[in-house]
C-alpha cells in the first residue's frame, strides 16, 4: 500500500512539479468572457422589437453589438502587447487627449434626446466621456506617482488633480453628463484617499463634491425633475415617472426566476433604452433575480480581482500599476451601482451602461481596454516572479558547481604541500599550522 501511494506521489510530482505558470489571470479572462456572453443574449433579447420596427431587421442591434464585441476584443488585444512602461510615460499626454476628446464633441458633436456627447466620423460614432475616463485615471496615477510627496504633505499638491478634475467636470456637464463626472469624482477621491491624503482634506473634498451635486441639481430644471419623479415616480406614472415605473414593473414580473429568456413584456417599446441603459430591468424580467444576482457577482469578483492586482501591484513597488488597477475596480463598481441604482429606482436616473454588457460600442471598448490593462498588469508582475524564480535557480546552480568534487580536490593540494613544509622547517625550531577555513599558512 505504501509503494503504491509512493508512486502516485511521484507521478503527481513528475506532472505538477515543473509546470511553468499561466501567465495570465485566468479568472479574469473567464469572467470578461461571461459577462460578453450574457450581455449580447441579453442585448439581442431586448432590442429585437425596436429593431424591427426602426430597421426592419429583428438582429440589427444584435449584429451591431457583436461587431462592437469584435472590435473590443481586437482593441484589448492591442493593449495586452504595450507594454506598462508606455502608459508611465504617456499619461499626461493621454490627458491632452481626454480634453481635445470633450471640446470637439461639443463643437461638432452629435444631440441626441438633449445631450450632445457623440463624435460622428462616418459609421464611427465615439462617446467621447468613455476615454476620458480612462486617460484621466491613467493621469491620475502618474500624478500620484510623480508627487506623492506633494500630495501627502501639501494642500496644494492635493489640489491640482482636482484643479484637472474640475475642469473635465465642467465640459461634461455643458453636454451634459452628470453620471460621468459622479463616477470620475468618486474614483478620484477613492485614489487620493488611498495614496495617503490627510483625512481632513478627504473629508473637505467629498463635502466640497456633495454640495457641489446638489447645487447642480437644484439649479437645472430638468435635473430637480429627475428627482422628483425618482422620490415618487408614481405620482406621475405617464410623464416624469414613466421610465422608471415600466423598469419597476419589470422587476416586479422578474420575481426570483424570471419569465423566461425571450418573454418580456416590456421590451416591447414600454421601456424605453432597454437595450442601454435599462438593460438590467430586462435581465431581471427574463431570468429573475437569479440572474441578476449572477451579474452582480462576476462584476464583483472583477472588481475584487482588480483590487487585487493593485494591492500586489503595490507591494512589488509599482505603484503606477497599482493606482491604475484600483482606478479600474473602483470605476467599474461605482458605474454598475449608478446603472442598477437608476433602473431599481435607488438613485435617480443617469445614462451610465452596465460595465461589458449594455449595448453601446463606445463603453464596450474602453472597458474591454481596461480588463486589457488589468491583464497586461497582472502578466507583468508574473514575469518578474518567473525571472526572479530563475535567477535564484541559476545562482544555486552556479554555487552547487563552485563546490565540484574537482575543485575540492584542488583544495586539497595545498594541504598536501603544507605539511610536507611543516616537515622540513620543524629542523629549524619553527611550527606551521594550516588553516582549515581559509587555506592561508601561519607560523606559530
Amino acid at each position: 500500500m505504501s509503494e503504491s501511494a509512493s508512486k502516485l506521489a511521484e507521478l503527481f510530482s513528475a506532472k505538477h512539479d515543473n509546470q511553468t505558470p499561466r501567465p495570465y489571470n485566468l479568472a479574469l479572462v473567464l469572467i470578461a468572457v461571461a459577462l460578453f456572453s450574457i450581455g449580447f443574449v441579453i442585448v439581442t433579447s431586448a432590442s429585437m422589437p425596436i429593431a424591427e420596427r426602426l430597421h426592419d431587421n429583428p438582429f440589427h442591434f444584435a449584429m451591431r453589438h457583436g461587431v462592437y464585441i469584435l472590435i473590443a476584443l481586437s482593441a484589448a488585444m492591442i493593449v495586452l502587447n504595450i507594454p506598462m512602461q508606455f502608459w508611465r510615460i504617456a499619461n499626461p499626454y493621454l490627458l491632452f487627449v481626454a480634453v481635445g476628446l470633450l471640446v470637439a464633441v461639443l463643437i461638432i458633436g452629435r444631440t441626441v434626446n438633449g445631450s450632445t456627447r457623440w463624435i460622428v466620423v462616418g459609421p464611427i460614432t465615439v462617446q467621447a466621456a468613455e476615454p476620458a475616463k480612462l486617460f484621466f485615471f491613467c493621469y491620475l496615477a502618474g500624478y500620484l506617482v510623480r508627487r506623492y510627496e506633494q500630495v501627502t504633505d501639501n494642500v496644494f499638491g492635493f489640489a491640482k488633480p482636482l484643479v484637472v478634475l474640475f475642469l473635465l467636470a465642467t465640459l461634461l456637464l455643458f453636454q451634459p453628463d452628470l453620471g460621468t463626472v459622479i463616477v470620475m469624482f468618486a474614483t478620484t477621491m477613492t485614489l487620493l484617499f488611498l495614496a495617503g491624503a490627510k483625512l481632513w482634506q478627504f473629508f473637505a473634498l467629498a463635502f466640497t463634491g456633495l454640495a457641489a451635486v446638489v447645487a447642480l441639481i437644484v439649479f437645472s430644471e430638468y435635473r430637480m425633475k429627475r428627482i422628483t419623479a425618482f422620490m415618487d415616480p408614481w405620482a406621475d406614472p405617464f410623464g416624469t415617472g414613466y421610465q422608471l415605473t415600466q423598469s419597476l414593473m419589470a422587476y416586479g414580473r422578474g420575481s426570483w426566476f424570471g419569465q423566461g429568456l425571450g418573454n418580456s413584456v416590456q421590451k416591447l417599446e414600454f421601456l424605453p433604452e432597454a437595450h442601454t441603459d435599462f438593460i438590467v430591468a430586462i435581465l431581471a424580467e427574463e431570468l429573475g433575480f437569479a440572474g441578476v444576482l449572477s451579474v452582480l457577482l462576476l462584476i464583483l469578483l472583477m472588481v475584487v480581482i482588480a483590487l487585487q492586482i493593485g494591492s500586489k501591484a503595490l507591494a512589488n513597488e509599482r505603484p503606477f500599476d497599482g493606482f491604475i488597477a484600483y482606478s479600474i475596480g473602483v470605476w467599474f463598481s461605482f458605474q454598475t451601482a449608478v446603472n442598477i441604482g437608476a433602473s431599481s429606482g435607488v438613485l435617480p436616473t443617469k445614462g451610465l451602461t452596465l460595465p461589458l454588457v449594455s449595448f453601446g460600442g463606445s463603453s464596450l471598448i474602453i472597458m474591454s481596454i481596461a480588463v486589457a490593462l488589468l491583464i497586461r498588469i497582472d502578466f507583468e508582475m508574473r514575469v518578474d516572479g518567473v525571472q526572479a524564480i530563475t535567477r535564484s535557480k541559476k545562482r544555486a546552480a552556479v554555487k552547487s558547481k563552485s563546490r565540484s568534487p574537482s575543485q575540492l580536490k584542488s583544495k586539497a593540494t595545498p594541504k598536501t604541500k603544507a605539511t610536507s613544509k611543516a616537515k622540513t622547517d620543524g629542523m629549524n625550531n619553527s611550527t606551521v599550522a594550516y588553516d582549515d577555513d581559509d587555506g592561508d599558512l601561519a607560523h606559530v
